[in-house]
């Protein structure tokens, strides 16, 4: 084994960073050394966060979490040590992974690429329902990582990292900065604040005038940093977020005042202790001042339609800690357009006569860019607009899925062959898949297990995201019993652009219609597992459509489907 540097102690919260990367002299004798060793695939998420791991952005952590920093954080919000830190950062692992403690790994990419050497120290379980509660503040499956995080495995590893190299990337790499490369690069501007803004969004007039005000109020610099690792599922694409970024920071920032760098973060989309996970990473990336958005890192609403975290709590949260990590906060105020005016001011400031002009975020994808029209320049950079112009095309000419789950022979295939005739009397093109067809193409090999068939129906999921990612219509008849890998295959869409449908039958009618003879082999125990019998199927809850397949045609119901995608936009009527 070749002995590297131990990283040194790290001084919290933009202090001396932390640094696990290894000389580059001894990366092909440990490069050689690692290939000998067992190896652990990371998740995507993993890999972001390993390489923030890596550069320091995440100080005081310098490894995946521990036991105890993991109960702690938890619990506290703090590092066993004391540090505050309200984010858990660990490395799952598969059941069928075989790693014992006090053995070194070897930890690649998706790709198989080589990234690090972990000597395990621990090996523990999580529970799930613990970290969901008190790290995000609910169970609820439409919370994006409550819902993946089904899919994880239930023990961490952990233990001290070396880092062989980070993560390739091949775009943008101008601006993908370190955290020592930004603080280097900021210290040459010669302000003594530095105000970041968290952006995952494309950036408007609003948050130009809002991020300008701040300058000016603090005398500072802008970092504008924003998120080009897993973000909300359904978000604009980094790529044409970034284009918007570098249009806006090139035009319209004075070049002394404003600094683009990357930041590939994984999000979990947090809330409140988001914001202060993101407070404490921009202070490490060197600013002393962080914009708190109004429902910041926030993913929307329940599935009571209620918002998962209160509006000002993030703001609330971040101000609590703010002398103590060094951050102040800069609150997101509303602003609002005065059209006779010509300008932008805090809704507070403005009396009920004075006229106004505000577009919601709703009405920028309904009415402008789902039907392929320019967002006005009072509200959006003439450059910004043409780009989110060209990624997105009129609404009857983008992708949706339309999910139809229910019991075996409640009606799914028979709905879906329907509804595809209609669909393709109306110009628009349909890829079917039906699950029972597409588990001897890409599904040859499992079974019927609970774990096969959550992978038979997360395949399909993948591959409708990937139709309608580049812009197609998908129909997917699959039984797909369970809700939570339900609600992980809606989170691979934009939200609206997954339609799932509840295909309603009795479980007696069910049976009547079965030629296969399936629900009477499995009454008589020669079919184990099979759903409604002895394996149950968890109905949608919240579905945007639920048909009765016995008390209303199969044409009755494919309309119905037509119908709506016709209201959504989806579907052209002439």
């Amino acid at each position: 084994m070749i002995a590297v540097k131990e990283s040194t102690l790290i001084a919290p919260y933009g202090g001396t960073l932390v640094d696990l990367m290894v000389p580059a002299a001894s990366i092909a004798g440990l490069s050689h050394y690692a290939n000998r060793l067992p190896s652990v695939r990371l998740s995507d998420r993993s890999v972001c966060d390993l390489e923030l791991l890596a550069t320091g952005a995440f100080s005081p952590l310098d490894q995946f979490m521990g036991q105890a920093d993991h109960q702690s954080v938890l619990d506290t919000m703090r590092l066993a040590n004391g540090y505050v830190f309200p984010i858990p950062i660990t490395l799952p692992i598969d059941d069928e992974v075989d790693v014992e403690v006090g053995e070194e790994i070897a930890l690649r990419d998706p790709q198989n690429d080589l990234l690090a050497i972990m000597k395990v120290e621990e090996i523990y379980a999580w529970d799930l329902a613990e970290v969901a509660q008190k790290a995000f503040g609910t169970l609820d499956l439409r919370h994006p990582l409550v819902a993946e995080m089904h899919r994880w495995g239930k023990r961490n590893i952990a233990g001290p990292l070396q880092v062989l190299k980070l993560p390739a990337h091949y775009d943008f790499k101008d601006i993908r900065l370190t955290p020592a490369e930004t603080r280097t690069r900021l210290e040459t501007y010669g302000h003594e604040n530095v105000i970041a803004f968290q952006t995952r969004n494309p950036m408007h007039r609003v948050h130009e005038e809002l991020t300008k005000r701040a300058i000016e109020e603090k005398d500072g610099v802008l970092l504008l940093h924003p998120v080009v690792g897993l973000t909300k599922p359904g978000d604009v694409d980094y790529f044409t977020r970034v284009r918007t970024y570098k249009a806006l920071a090139a035009n319209y920032y004075d070049p002394d005042r404003v600094l683009l760098s990357l930041l590939p973060l994984a999000m979990r989309m947090g809330g409140p202790r988001e914001a202060l996970w993101h407070a404490i990473i921009r202070r490490n990336y060197g600013a002393n001042h962080l914009i708190v958005g109004r429902d910041h890192a926030g993913p929307g609403n329940d599935s009571e339609g209620k918002p998962f975290y209160g509006p000002y709590d993030a703001q609330e949260l971040v101000e609590q800690f703010s002398q103590e990590i060094g951050v102040g906060v800069v609150p997101f105020q509303m602003l609002v357009y005065l059209p006779e005016e010509e300008r932008y001011e805090e809704i507070t400031k403005v009396t009920p006569e004075v006229k106004t002009a505000n577009i919601s975020g709703t009405q920028v994808r309904e009415e402008y860019l789902h039907k392929g029209q320019l967002l006005p320049a009072w509200f959006t950079r003439q450059p910004v607009a043409e780009i989110l112009g060209e990624t997105y095309p009129p609404r009857h000419r983008q992708g949706v899925c339309i999910w139809l789950t229910g019991l075996h022979n409640a009606g799914k295939s028979t709905t879906a062959a329907v509804l595809t005739t209609l669909l393709q009397e109306h110009g628009r093109n349909v890829t079917l898949l039906d699950g029972d067809v597409v588990r001897t193409h890409f599904s040859e090999g499992l079974g019927y297990s609970k774990e096969d068939r959550d992978d038979h129906v997360r395949r399909i999921g993948y591959v409708a995201s990937e139709i309608v990612r580049h812009g197609g219509l998908t129909i997917c008849a699959a039984v797909s019993p369970y809700r939570a890998t339900r609600n992980d295959v809606r989170s691979n869409f934009d939200q609206g652009h997954y339609v799932e449908v509840f295909v309603d039958a009795p479980l007696e009618i069910c049976e009547q219609r079965d030629t296969k003879g399936l629900y009477e082999r499995a009454r008589k125990g020669e079919i184990k597992g099979f759903t409604g019998i002895d394996d149950p199927y968890e109905a949608p809850r919240h579905p945007e459509l639920h048909i009765e397949t016995a008390q209303t045609s199969v044409e009755e119901n494919a309309h119905a489907i037509l119908d709506y995608l016709i209201r959504q936009g989806f579907v052209k009527t002439h």
